[in-house]
């Protein structure tokens, strides 16, 4: 009961914050090109400030590379296919959280040593986070994607291949970063992060899953508005 409690109260905060953004920026004021440009701004500031001085730049380019290369798709593409700027701004959190994890390494991010500290954690899960994100903000890219574009009909369907294409994504990922360990031997260490978990790859899908369905569940009502806000 406690639980369902809980969760009641996160959405009902949750549907609070959508609403106080909105009375804020509506939908139809955050499409002016000069907030674009803001985005683009940050991505760099955070891209150059995570590249000073990293734990090693060998994981530093490991991590940031898929940032990097989702925002030279994401500017090759933006004129003949435009993302709501709510779209566009999870795809920067995900970028920060990549910068951040590529800068101190994902098993060293300092403030989730303290809480691995704080509530007796057997590792850093600063790699969780990163997983999570790596299947909520998909979930926001793909179902953009799909309702724009019409792809499916059916929108119970369409949030179960949404789910779909992010845990394959994450399998994808986890296919990647085994070839970079046989590649680079040792020096991939850091980039793994499995801290000694055996089940780590195992996690990182399950959390890329959860991160998938949290975005369908919380937040594709407050996407709605602002793909509305487009025609």
């Amino acid at each position: 009961m406690q639980a369902l409690i809980l969760i009641f109260n996160k959405k009902h905060c949750i549907n609070h914050i959508c609403i106080f953004l909105q009375i804020i920026h509506p939908p139809s004021t955050m499409q002016k090109p000069s907030n674009y440009l803001i985005l683009i701004i940050l991505f760099f500031i955070g891209l150059i400030i995570s590249g000073i001085q990293p734990f090693d730049y060998f994981t530093w380019a490991l991590e940031v590379f898929p940032a990097i290369l989702g925002f030279l798709i994401l500017l090759f593409t933006f004129k003949k296919f435009k993302f709501s700027y709510f779209t566009y701004v999870l795809i920067l959190i995900h970028c920060y959280i990549l910068f951040i994890g590529g800068h101190y390494t994902y098993a060293k991010v300092p403030i989730f040593d303290w809480i691995q500290d704080v509530f007796n954690q057997s590792r850093n899960n600063y790699d969780k986070v990163g997983h999570f994100a790596q299947g909520f903000v998909p979930a926001a890219i793909v179902r953009e994607l799909f309702v724009r574009k019409q792809i499916i009909n059916s929108k119970s369907w369409m949030n179960v291949l949404i789910v779909c294409v992010c845990v394959t994504i994450s399998v994808f990922y986890e296919f990647l970063e085994w070839l970079v360990a046989i590649l680079s031997g040792e020096s991939a260490d850091s980039f793994l992060g499995t801290q000694g978990y055996i089940w780590d790859t195992q996690s990182d899908m399950l959390f890329a899953t959860i991160g998938a369905i949290s975005f369908l569940v919380l937040l594709s009502k407050m996407q709605d508005k602002f793909i509305q806000s487009m025609e």
